[in-house]
């Protein structure tokens, strides 16, 4: 049996138990993702994600996505830019010290 993870939700809704090797290959990707473009139209992420990870995942890439954007939204290591639409996401700045 694969090693769970329970994601987080950024209003406090309950999170979703799913693979944490998944969850890592999701992660790592949206995370490049934001990395190499900045902003991000969150409406294309899911088929990006699926571009880089291709053959290598089973699964939907649009529900793995959401997922695990959600959970970094609530662990504040993305963002989604307010007023925006469609919706777009980045990498959260670090506060200011």
């Amino acid at each position: 049996m694969s090693e769970k993870f329970l994601t987080l939700h950024p209003e406090g809704k309950k999170g979703v138990n799913i693979d944490k090797w998944k969850y890592d290959m999701v992660r790592d990707a949206i995370l490049e993702i934001l990395e190499h473009h900045g902003t991000y139209p969150f409406k294309e992420l899911a088929d990006e994600v699926a571009r880089r990870l291709g053959d290598k995942f089973e699964g939907s890439f649009a529900w793995y996505t959401v997922s695990v954007k959600l959970d970094l939204e609530a662990r504040g290591t993305i963002e989604r830019l307010p007023k925006t639409s469609p919706q777009q996401i980045r990498m959260k700045a670090p506060a200011a010290a």
